[in-house]
């Protein structure tokens, strides 16, 4: 799968997931990526937020991992929820009093 050419941030919250579920259980990329039987480079990739993982990967990973795969969407999702909340807070801080 080719790399995303633009930053998605869902991308780089899963990725950042995928890391600390990895180094929770003390696995190094290599290792991670046997168990789940992907190459290194990719697992890198999708750690670094570079790749979204297909359903079939994610269901894998999920396996490897002992978490349920709409466990990691769902992380996903409240991390996109509380990247909102802060923008919509950030933008009402900054936005001048309606006289």
């Amino acid at each position: 799968m080719p790399k995303l050419k633009s930053t998605n941030h869902d991308a780089v919250r899963f990725g950042a997931i995928l890391r600390r579920l990895r180094m929770a259980r003390g696995w190094t990329l290599i290792i991670a990526a046997q168990r789940c039987g992907m190459n290194p480079n990719y697992l890198g990739s999708l750690e670094k937020g570079g790749n979204m993982p297909s359903v079939d990967t994610l269901l894998e990973m999920a396996d490897v991992y002992s978490v349920s795969a709409s466990d990691l969407v769902r992380e996903v999702e409240e991390a996109r929820r509380a990247a909102r909340r802060e923008r919509a807070a950030a933008i009402v801080a900054n936005t001048p009093p309606v006289e």
